[in-house]
């Protein structure tokens, strides 16, 4: 394994797909960026989240954590108060055990992981629980909905999804050190491999913004180049004869370092045995033309797969782009905010109501 993460990392340098957002001299994103995003399904956005948000950030998920349930479902934090989420307004924390895979090679999110994942043995003292994924991390987090609006990435949404972009979904992926789960080696997108509309980005893209960096061991893996079509994983893990696929490199990123991910590219992550957390501030965008029309895939929020998304339902979504926008607005007034189109002459409020309003406003994600 250790010979794999060191092969994999040299991939990963030699590539040619990391560096700061830059823009053309008319404004558009980088042409280099651009190519090598779209040549390699991934690109690393380096030194994007400055000091002060990194602190807020890692406040803000510091005090999830400490709020988070025992077990599935629990209704208590470990000092006894209401646990979060446990109201059932909405979001949420999905649980795992120790180092384990519960998803590979089962027919759970449509049956899109089918490979299981190598499950180390976990230490003797470890909890029988641990947090993965927290869901709707929006109305749990400030600083997470003010980094949701922050103009340099949300340029990057337009150059690659167009002005009119769409939201998707947003979590906050947690590896802790000796114990997080893996994630098994899939391909996000469900709803457009054998449609007209499918195209080298139709199933949009997840930023990926590192609180305290990731590594070979830690870190989210993806197969370059592999969002060009829809790809027979559990082949590739039979051929390779474990789940170490061959051409697989890892996203290596610092503190403040932003991942952009192909939502179509074969990407996974094997469990944290290092000594190092990993926390990924997870949100994505869509293409609007991949969504209005779409059938949803019921994964992000479910029931979606009996609606089709019309416009009234990705407009009711992007209210909380507005909102973080102005939410952003006031932590930092020195920026220029982005100016989101399909929001132009609307008006948002960011004060203790409208934080209450975005309680549930997961159950509006808008999945493909």
């Amino acid at each position: 394994m250790d010979a794999y993460r060191a092969a994999g990392e040299a991939r990963a340098m030699a590539l040619g797909n990391r560096g700061p957002i830059r823009y053309n001299a008319d404004g558009s994103l980088a042409d280099d960026i651009v190519e090598a995003y779209w040549r390699c399904g991934f690109y690393v956005f380096e030194d994007v989240i400055g000091q002060d948000e990194l602190a807020d950030i890692e406040r803000d998920v510091r005090d999830m954590l400490d709020r988070a349930p025992l077990e599935p479902g629990g209704k208590v934090d470990r000092h006894g108060r209401p646990a979060l989420a446990s109201d059932g307004k909405g979001g949420g924390v999905a649980m795992v055990r120790p180092l384990s895979d519960p998803i590979g090679g089962t027919d759970r999110n449509n049956g899109r992981h089918p490979a299981k994942m190598h499950e180390p043995k976990p230490p003797s003292d470890a909890p029988e629980w641990v947090p993965q994924v927290i869901g709707g991390s929006l109305q749990f987090s400030d600083a997470a909905l003010r980094l949701y609006a922050h103009p340099d990435l949300l340029r990057v949404a337009a150059a690659f999804n167009g002005d009119d972009f769409s939201p998707f979904n947003e979590v906050i992926f947690i590896k802790e050190p000796g114990l997080g789960g893996s994630v098994a080696w899939h391909q996000d997108g469900t709803t457009h491999w054998d449609t007209p509309k499918f195209h080298k980005g139709s199933h949009g893209f997840n930023f990926m913004a590192q609180l305290y960096g990731c590594n070979a061991m830690n870190g989210l893996w993806v197969v370059p180049g592999s969002h060009m079509a829809q790809a027979d994983i559990k082949g590739w893990c039979d051929e390779a004869g474990s789940d170490r696929l061959p051409n697989a490199v890892p996203m290596l990123c610092k503190p403040g370092d932003v991942g952009i991910t192909n939502r179509q590219a074969v990407h996974g992550s094997f469990a944290n045995t290092s000594r190092d957390w990993r926390v990924t501030i997870n949100f994505g965008f869509h293409p609007r033309a991949s969504v209005v029309g779409a059938r949803g895939n019921g994964i992000h929020a479910p029931g979606s797969e009996h609606i089709i998304y019309d416009e009234a339902r990705v407009r009711d979504r992007s209210r909380v782009l507005g909102l973080a926008i102005e939410a952003r607005r006031q932590r930092f007034p020195d920026e220029s905010p982005y100016p989101y189109g399909p929001l132009e002459g609307q008006s948002f409020v960011w004060d203790d109501a409208a934080r209450e309003s975005l309680r549930g406003y997961n159950k509006l994600d808008l999945g493909i």
